[in-house]
């Protein structure tokens, strides 16, 4: 699995110019589910995710997780991040889950998050998607599960 986790001061997602999700201080997570990912892999990027000390501490340290902050989390399915562009000028998503494998493990990812005591709220599986946030820092950072363990 790959995430893009951006730290924001407020975030939403609007779907057909209505808000179905929106946080406060805390993290966006774009998700991405690839073909050979698995259960394990959503278990390890969620408690990735909640432990990234990215929020500074009173010396001005990035020395604080989300949890350590009360943040919240805003997790959003995004199959893009398995896009190959390397040949040509349009992306091939070869590498990315089918629809079933990949909301499953997506759902899985959130409920991991929710396990760890973080409030979590989420997109829409499947469907176009406005995002808005006010990115903090900026800092911006990617994980690939793969690249874990």
């Amino acid at each position: 699995m790959r995430a893009v986790v951006q730290r924001v001061v407020e975030a939403s997602v609007g779907v057909e110019g209505k808000q179905v999700a929106s946080i406060g201080r805390g993290l966006v997570v774009l998700v991405g589910v690839g073909v050979g990912d698995n259960e394990q892999d959503a278990e390890y990027l969620a408690g990735k995710v909640a432990g990234l000390r990215i929020f500074e501490d009173r010396q001005g340290k990035m020395n604080l997780s989300v949890e350590n902050v009360g943040g919240s989390v805003l997790v959003v399915s995004q199959f893009t991040l398995y896009g190959d562009c390397r040949k040509g000028k349009r992306p091939s998503f070869k590498a990315a889950a089918g629809p079933k494998k990949a909301e499953a493990l997506y759902l899985k990812f959130a409920g991991e998050l929710r396990a760890r005591g973080l409030a979590v709220q989420t997109g829409r599986f499947r469907t176009l998607m406005q995002v808005s946030l006010v990115n903090d820092g900026p800092v911006t950072l990617l994980l690939d599960s793969s690249r874990g363990f």
